[in-house]
């Protein structure tokens, strides 16, 4: 059990299967009091009673103040005062950008960039008053570089890591700390019928869960996953647009998300547009 996890109260978003789930379960093996929400009440109700170790859940909408505020409200009347707010709810749709739907457009730039903003606005407040918390918010390595056939999700990722900077510089000695996340390709849904990029292996949901749990408690602000893709991103600006296109062209990180097998990807496209309600009347402790 980790003393830098023991009694900690986490609430994370989007918890109901991959990086959010995995992330659940190591802090609750590591002694922290997870509370799960996500848009689908019932999945995320089985994933906490299959979890255990005490994780509790709810359905939670996040791109709607009143369903994050239940959630915030519910985590802390089951659990505690929230310690840490982990923002991970998001979707990838991916492909040409002129053929995206102006609806696919705003809901991947409500749910991914809003509902981080929302998250913040609505659990800020208590930790300034006490002088003490964290947010981690998840953004991408999407957000730091260029991603064809991914623009409004980089452009969304994009703003999680400048809102996540600023929110630093502005409450600066006030006790919060906010951490930025930017996994590279992790083996969830949201890669399904892509090749991945060359020489930079996939990685799992459980490395993004275990960096997250490393840097709960630190004052890490940039968490990259793998750490070497930290060094690539870095270096960028450095060596121009034109050595980092080529480099990009190279290791296919230019048409990855261009050259995809829409057959093994419609299962998830499909679940990202016809969402499951939310019920925040409903939550769940398991």
């Amino acid at each position: 059990m980790s003393k830098s996890l023991e009694g900690r109260v986490v609430a994370i978003t989007g918890g109901a299967r991959g990086i959010g789930l995995a992330t659940a379960k190591q802090l609750a093996a590591g002694g922290a009091k997870v509370a799960i929400g996500d848009l689908d009440a019932e999945l995320v109700a089985s994933a906490a009673t299959e979890a255990g170790n005490g994780i509790v859940a709810t359905a939670l909408d996040v791109t709607d103040a009143d369903s994050f505020r239940a959630f915030l409200d519910f985590a802390e009347r089951e659990l505690g005062q929230i310690d840490v707010l982990i923002n991970n709810a998001g979707i990838m749709p991916i492909g040409p950008y002129l053929e995206e739907s102006d609806a696919t457009a705003r809901r991947v730039l409500e749910i991914n960039a809003g509902g981080v903003l929302l998250g913040m606005k609505l659990a800020l407040p208590a930790m300034l008053a006490r002088g003490s918390g964290q947010i981690v918010n998840m953004a991408s390595v999407a957000g730091r570089s260029p991603v064809p056939g991914g623009l409004t999700y980089a452009a969304s990722k994009a703003a999680i890591v400048s809102a996540t900077e600023s929110a630093r510089v502005e409450y600066a000695g006030r006790g919060v700390s906010f951490t930025c996340v930017m996994p590279s390709f992790t083996a969830t849904d949201l890669i399904a019928g892509t090749k991945g990029v060359r020489f930079i292996a996939n990685i799992t949901p459980e490395a993004v869960a275990k960096a997250i749990v490393k840097a709960i408690g630190s004052q890490k602000k940039d968490v990259f996953v793998p750490g070497s893709v930290g060094v690539v991103i870095r270096t960028q600006p450095l060596v121009g647009r034109r050595m980092r296109d080529a480099i990009n062209h190279m290791i296919r990180a230019d048409r990855t998300f261009l050259e995809v097998d829409r057959g093994a990807r419609s299962y998830y496209e499909d679940r990202i547009s016809q969402p499951v309600a939310a019920d925040a009347d409903a939550p769940v402790k398991r």
